[in-house]
């Protein structure tokens, strides 16, 4: 089990994420973040993401490292870390 709340709560969990696979997806489309200029761009960009297994693959496995907690057997989080309600200061 993933403290997921408390997790999305933690902006050194989201921030680092959300850069990594925003950059992935551009860095593959050989675009920047200002090739993004208009919702079309953004949607045909989002469009060509998920009509590429090997992007959504990097995408999840990015994913599924950003959320390891390495101080845990396996994929959850300890029983400590279960039971925050916010991130630890």
């Amino acid at each position: 089990m993933i403290n997921w709340k408390v997790r999305f709560k933690n902006v050194h969990f989201v921030l680092p994420l959300l850069v990594s696979v925003v950059f992935t997806v551009l860095a593959y489309q050989d675009l920047t973040a200002t090739d993004i200029t208009s919702w079309a761009t953004l949607w045909k960009v989002i469009v060509d993401f998920v009509s590429n297994p090997y992007l959504v693959i990097s995408v999840l496995a990015q994913i599924y490292q950003a959320t390891i907690d390495p101080t845990t057997g396996g994929v959850t989080d300890s029983k400590q870390v279960l039971s925050y309600n916010k991130p630890q200061k």
